[in-house]
């Protein structure tokens, strides 16, 4: 007999859109705390609790019915009433919640007694309007007043807050109730009266307003849910995206939940007629625009949606700075990090309005719109996104490149600015061999690869477009950063790649994983990237349920902390696509089997953002990272980054082709795609491994359009402009 093992937070979550609600699993919210309802940026639910006579109930089980949805089965403690007590698992207590627009929640109770019940159901609603930042501080200040205004006759209670010209609200409405709702003391009441074996029923409407703007809950049941307009459209997003079929049901699980968890982080994109989505990062804390993830994500989805990469380039070329804003650490060009939309980005108390502290977005909107293009053939995208991209270019110059040196460095110029500004950007990511921080202006070896990839990528999209010498130049460029590079991030003792280069240009040898992505984006050379790929799968790399952020002999490893030492599921996905890109097929597999294997350890098979970089063995399991994103936007798109590198997905839809180099592991012996679309052509494909080689066979579309090659073949014909 096998033991199944789920880890994951103790935790429930609905979403979609801007609002989530992360709960306890009892779908309670305690007054101490970080969870609640958040609606754009603030926290409209600090607390929620429901009572019967003031005791509590007692959780049998809850959970998700869908991103959007979720039902709660309680049962009752014993109640002592006037007319009598109430015994023990005498109720029964259902109440689910769903999300769209504003929030509906239900609540049914049974009497499964012999006799009839009589007893106050009190719900304990609070709401703090607090900042999400300062919730994820611990530091909340009230500056603005909270009113709550009851109607009877509305049966509705609203709370609202302002400060100055910033307002939220909440309005809870009580319908298709058996008993009128009262308020007093703080709390909403009902009057329950059961007789044996009959029930009761109300519904709560959550509605939830910034300014004058009001998102209305929906009025459907949430045991009608399923058949809502949302869930239909969700439905038919579902559909009409990649689909696989395996034998191995890890994989092929974690396939289905990352599609449910990329379905349910699709965010709006304003001023459309909503049918374009922009990926967000994750929840509970990234539910926002943000500049790297949408990017990252919009790249790991270019075998699954690539119309992700359409929102995301069009969201970007928005927010593209125009002017230098040291606060905000914005200059011409630049693509932005991360766009807030609470109290303290209102009024400019944070820099989130957005902030550009990242010095890697700006190469990847490149890379993301040459993927987006190969991918969908569309031209018109180059010619919409062409201005952005010349834009992007000069910021690389002019600012990326701080010093003139050829490199591209960052050092933030806020006082409130984050120090490091790669993905890793948590405070302490970036640090020497002797454990102490490293000052900059910084140089990481993968912005190097970014842009060196951004520029190859531009030089064939102005092929395409005619225009040869910028094309010609642009390879000039990369070809000179690509010997200057290696020149100087490369250290022949180690046999591998400086981590960054520090403020006075010295090399940082601190062993850490980002030069696994210098693979992916192809700025190492052939005969150095055996040697990287084998330094990543030494033992104090490679824990066995993925390669860690950090070496594990480093002074500063810490497999439990954020990235100095756990394992991140979407750098280990690039990095498998970087060791495909040179034809490292086993090494690719290896990883592969290592992340899809953890994603099966968690609650849902979801993965999340990062998970300790403890040794794998035997005996043990996977461990999340406490306070880890779950829903991630990342960690969902490494399975497809994973895909991509497994199938060796080359899409070149301008040209009507799909190149693949399939390299199926031992461990999934056949793999059916369907629904992939490459420009207007769709194919469904089966793979199968036989022996030592994956053969392929289309099973729809046109099948002289997919055509084998290598994956070294397609980076040297990047290089060469071929």
């Amino acid at each position: 007999m096998t033991l199944e093992i789920k880890v994951g937070p103790p935790q429930l979550a609905v979403h979609q859109g801007y609002t989530v609600m992360v709960s306890d699993p009892d779908g309670q919210i305690s007054v101490e705390g970080d969870k609640g309802l958040y609606f754009l940026d603030t926290r409209l639910i600090s607390a929620w609790a429901m009572f019967a006579d003031g005791v509590p109930w007692k959780l049998l089980n809850g959970g998700a019915l869908s991103a959007s949805a979720a039902r709660i089965y309680c049962t009752n403690l014993p109640i002592l009433t006037a007319g009598g007590t109430i015994a023990e698992n005498t109720l029964g207590l259902v109440f689910g919640r769903h999300i769209d627009g504003g929030m509906h929640e239900d609540v049914d109770i049974i009497n499964y007694g012999a006799t009839p019940v009589c007893f106050s159901l009190e719900l304990a609603i609070r709401s703090d309007f607090a900042d999400l930042f300062e919730v994820k501080g611990k530091t909340v200040t009230r500056r603005g007043q909270i009113r709550t205004d009851w109607s009877p006759e509305k049966q509705a209670l609203t709370t609202t807050y302002s400060h100055e010209d910033f307002s939220r609200a909440l309005k809870v409405t009580a319908i298709n109730q058996h008993t009128a709702m009262t308020y007093a003391n703080g709390r909403l009441n009902f009057t329950v009266d059961i007789e044996p074996g009959a029930s009761w029923h109300t519904g709560l409407l959550y509605d939830f307003a910034s300014g004058e703007t009001w998102s209305k809950a929906p009025k459907q049941a949430v045991a009608d849910y399923m058949s809502s307009d949302a869930m239909k459209a969700q439905k038919r997003w579902a559909d009409s995206v990649l689909k696989v079929e395996t034998e191995n049901q890890t994989f092929a699980t974690a396939f289905a939940q990352a599609i449910d968890d990329m379905s349910a982080l699709r965010l709006p994109i304003e001023g459309t007629d909503h049918l374009q989505f922009v990926p967000a990062a994750g929840l509970p804390w990234f539910v926002a625009l943000f500049g790297r993830d949408s990017l990252i994500i919009s790249l790991q989805n270019a075998i699954v949606h690539p119309e992700f990469a359409r929102g995301a380039l069009l969201v970007m070329a928005q927010w593209q700075a125009t002017e230098r804003d040291d606060y905000r650490d914005a200059e011409p060009g630049k693509i932005h990090h991360e766009l807030r939309r609470g109290e303290l980005a209102h009024f400019k108390l944070i820099p989130h309005t957005p902030y550009y502290g990242t010095a890697d977005a700006t190469p990847l909107y490149l890379i993301t719109l040459h993927t987006a293009w190969t991918c969908t053939g569309d031209r018109t995208l180059l010619a919409k996104h062409l201005d952005t991209a010349e834009r992007c270019l000069a910021w690389i110059d002019r600012y990326g490149d701080r010093d003139g040196d050829g490199f591209q460095e960052y050092e933030t110029r806020s006082p409130v600015g984050y120090a490091n500004q790669g993905w890793k950007d948590s405070g302490d990511a970036v640090m020497n061999v002797d454990g102490s921080l490293v000052q900059g202006p910084k140089a990481l070896c993968e912005l190097q690869g970014y842009v060196y990839d951004a520029w190859l990528r531009m030089a064939q999209i102005y092929d395409a477009l005619e225009n040869r010498q910028r094309a010609g130049e642009l390879r000039r460029k990369a070809a000179v950063l690509f010997d200057q590079f290696n020149a100087t991030f490369w250290n022949e003792a180690e046999g591998f790649y400086a981590f960054a280069l520090d403020g006075d240009k010295k090399p940082v040898m601190s062993i850490a994983s980002n030069p696994g992505q210098c693979l992916w984006s192809g700025i190492v050379p052939p005969d150095r990237a055996r040697r990287v790929a084998d330094r990543l799968m030494q033992p104090d790399m490679w824990s066995g349920w993925g390669i860690r952020t950090l070496s594990a002999g480093h002074k500063g490893f810490n497999p439990y902390n954020y990235q100095t030492g756990a394992v991140w599921p979407h750098d280990n996905g690039f990095i498998a696509q970087g060791m495909k890109r040179y034809g490292f097929h086993d090494e690719t597999c290896r990883v592969a089997e290592a992340i899809t294997r953890a994603a099966g350890y968690f609650a849902m098979d979801q993965m999340p953002e990062l998970y300790a970089g403890t040794q794998r063995d035997d005996s043990n399991f996977p461990v999340q990272y406490i306070g880890a994103n779950v829903p991630q936007g990342w960690a969902a798109g490494s399975i497809f980054s994973l895909l991509q590198a497994m199938l060796g997905f080359q899409p070149d839809a301008p040209n009507g082709k799909l190149y693949v180099d399939p390299a199926l592991p031992d461990w999934m012996s056949s793999l059916t795609v369907r629904d992939l679309r490459v420009g207007a052509m769709s194919f469904n494909i089966r793979f199968e491994r036989k022996g030592g080689r994956t053969d392929f066979a289309v099973i729809e579309g046109p099948q002289d359009a997919v055509v084998r090659r290598s994956m070294a073949d397609w980076a040297r014909g990047l290089r060469s402009g071929s």
